[in-house]
């Protein structure tokens, strides 16, 4: 419903002078610190090789993630070399680049490894232009390092296929874009007394509304969100990813903004929602960590077997969490291979014990990861 005699927060003679409920918040605040100390205390007791893949796979899926909630869909080996590369993590051999996702990678590690940087409005020019490098979102030409002119119409925030868009708010419109941002970027640079979680769910509200450039608003808002959550952890490496979190609960998150745009300036309710995502993420941290530890583990068990780039290939996809039945084709194309290159890999795999044929039935044999300990074949 709307409040007053506006329609959107940002037309309220109060904006932007956020007020919240800290004291109903406080539980899911203590909550939020106890996971991230835990989170933290589990990757002090790890070596560094191995918070490093964490890192990666977490830095991975922040930029997979965030590219799919606006519905571009980016190739996850790219995205993984593309940052293993920068990390100087080594997996093997390096997928293929290409602009798009260099782009985007080099967006999040700038929001996250430097996020002690002041953040100027020179440097979201930089960001959105590291976006969209062609000059296009699509088919369609954009501004690029530059704020919306607003040509073709107001800004609108929409979710939803082409055809069935649902509007969720409107942003202000262009001519105050500049003023707005001076006044986000002046605040976010502040001591302004709020606490760093909350500075962080509050930053990424204020940014979606302000909705500056023609595209990558929804990127830009949550590389600003990890930035403030670096600020408030100290930390350059990431371990959690919020935005997996919010691609994971979309409709929840749409919902809850647009609900927040239409309402007053009190963002409890926002902020409630935000730090349950962090909260959530979190969560998927623990799992992510417990997956790069089994990792670890079984390379480890099998460290005397020798086996060519594009055995590993394959068995670092299986032991990623490999959807469906690997066949010998499906191996074939995993490894850019032909069908009998691939037989070969398999079948000394299958003679070290490192692959077993799955019980699973069918009309092709599949494939699993023994498990570890198994006897040869």
């Amino acid at each position: 419903m709307n409040s007053g005699d506006y329609k959107y927060i940002w037309q309220a003679n109060d904006w932007p002078q956020w007020q919240y409920d800290i004291a109903a918040l406080a539980d899911q605040l203590a909550k939020v610190s106890t996971a991230h100390g835990w989170l933290h205390g589990r990757l002090a007791d790890v070596g560094i090789n191995l918070r490093d893949q964490a890192s990666l796979d977490v830095l991975t899926q922040d930029v997979l993630k965030s590219s799919e909630i606006e519905g571009e869909h980016l190739d996850p080996d790219a995205v993984r070399s593309s940052i293993a590369r920068r990390l100087g993590v080594d997996i093997g051999a390096l997928a293929p680049v290409d602009r798009n996702v260099e782009g985007v990678v080099d967006m999040v590690l700038d929001a996250t490894g430097n996020a002690a940087a002041p953040m100027t409005a020179g440097r979201l020019f930089g960001w959105h232009a590291a976006l969209f490098p062609t000059g296009y979102s699509g088919l369609s030409k954009i501004r690029v390092g530059a704020w919306r002119d607003d040509a073709h119409g107001p800004m609108q925030v929409v979710s939803g296929p082409i055809g069935r868009q649902r509007v969720h708010f409107e942003a202000p419109p262009a001519g105050k874009l500049e003023y707005e941002t001076a006044r986000f970027l002046a605040w976010l640079e502040a001591d302004t007394g709020e606490p760093a979680l909350i500075k962080a769910g509050l930053g990424h509200l204020w940014f979606v509304t302000i909705h500056p450039f023609d595209d990558g608003n929804g990127r830009i808002a949550r590389a600003l969100g990890d930035l403030l959550l670096a600020r408030a952890d100290g930390q350059q490496q990431r371990f959690y990813s919020l935005s997996a979190q919010i691609q994971r609960e979309r409709a929840a998150y749409y919902d809850i903004l647009e609900k927040t745009q239409k309402g007053s300036m009190d963002v409890t309710a926002w902020l409630s929602w935000f730090m349950d995502a962090l909260l959530h993420a979190f969560g998927h941290a623990q799992e992510t960590l417990d997956a790069v530890l089994a990792k670890a583990r079984y390379w480890q068990a099998w460290a005397g077997i020798p086996m060519n780039e594009r055995q590993t290939k394959v068995l670092n996809r299986l032991l990623d969490g490999f959807e469906g039945k690997l066949t010998s084709s499906k191996w074939a194309k995993l490894a850019k291979c032909s069908q009998d290159t691939a037989l070969r890999d398999i079948k000394e795999l299958l003679d070290s014990g490192v692959l077993a044929k799955s019980d699973s039935g069918g009309r092709s044999s599949s494939y699993d990861l023994a498990p570890l300990g198994a006897p040869s074949a």
